[in-house]
C-alpha cells in the first residue's frame, strides 16, 4: 500500500492504494463518488472519464498513482459559479446545477444516464478550452465518448446552449 494524496473536486484527499489500482475505483470505492460510471472498462467508452489537470481521462486507465498530487474533478465537482446563468435549483434543495447540467436537463441531452457523467466532464473540458462551439468542435471534443441511447444531436445541443451561456468560445 502506498499513501497518495491528490485534490479531488477542490478538496485534498489522501489515500492508502497500491499504486496500480485504477483511478475509477478510488474514485468510487475509497472515496465514494459514485458518479464516475464504468462502462467497458477497456478506454473505449468514456462513462468513466474524469478531468485530470483539465485534460479528460478514463480513469478506468489510469493508475492512481499517475494523479498524484494532480487535480482530479468528477461529475460530483460541477458546481453553479457566480458568472453562470441560470441557476437551476434541485428541488428540496439550497444546491442547484451549472450551466453544463441545466443544458443537458434542458434539451434532453441525459437519456438513461451510463454516458452522463463522461459527456458532461468532456463538456467541462471543452469549454474550458475557449474554443468556438460549432458542431464539428463539439463533436470532436465528445468523441471518446459513447452514447447509445441520444445519437448525439442533444448532447451536442446542450454543449452549444451552455457555451453561448457561459460566453465560451
Amino acid at each position: 500500500m502506498t499513501s497518495l494524496a491528490f485534490v479531488v473536486n477542490g478538496d485534498r484527499v489522501e489515500v492508502d492504494a497500491p499504486g496500480s489500482r485504477r483511478l475509477l475505483d478510488v474514485l468510487r470505492e475509497d472515496l465514494g463518488l459514485t458518479g464516475t460510471k464504468e462502462g467497458c472498462g477497456e478506454g473505449e467508452c468514456g462513462a468513466c472519464s474524469v478531468l485530470v489537470d483539465g485534460l479528460v481521462v478514463d480513469s478506468c486507465l489510469v493508475p492512481v498513482s499517475q494523479v498524484a498530487g494532480a487535480e482530479v474533478e468528477t461529475v460530483e465537482g460541477l458546481r453553479p459559479t457566480i458568472a453562470e446563468t441560470p441557476f437551476v435549483p434541485i428541488p428540496g434543495s439550497a444546491e442547484g446545477l451549472d450551466v453544463l447540467q441545466a443544458a443537458f436537463l434542458e434539451t434532453g441531452g441525459a437519456q438513461c444516464g451510463i454516458c452522463t457523467p463522461g459527456m458532461l466532464m468532456a463538456g467541462r473540458a471543452f469549454l474550458a478550452s475557449g474554443a468556438a462551439p460549432t458542431e464539428e468542435a463539439i463533436r470532436e471534443a465528445i468523441a471518446g465518448n459513447l452514447c447509445r441511447c441520444t445519437g448525439y444531436t442533444k448532447i451536442v445541443e446542450a454543449i452549444a446552449l451552455a457555451a453561448s451561456r457561459s460566453g465560451a468560445g
